[in-house]
């Protein structure tokens, strides 16, 4: 295992507060489960990439 500096946030840098420990293995793999079904969900749902206007060239 690596290690994580729980006081500093990936994101934005800024200081973390912890806010609750949880320690019951039953609650974390319903947590780990619950987001393994978000992500994959999300996945399925992303946007098409984008793509550049139509040419006004061709509508006038």
């Amino acid at each position: 295992m690596s290690n994580i500096d729980i006081e500093i946030c990936n994101s934005c840098g800024g200081p973390v507060k912890i806010i609750a420990c949880i320690e019951d293995p039953v609650v974390i793999e319903k947590i780990l489960v619950h987001l393994d079904r978000k992500a994959a969900c999300g996945a399925a749902r992303r946007l098409p990439p984008c793509r550049a206007p139509p040419q006004a060239s061709l509508f006038a």
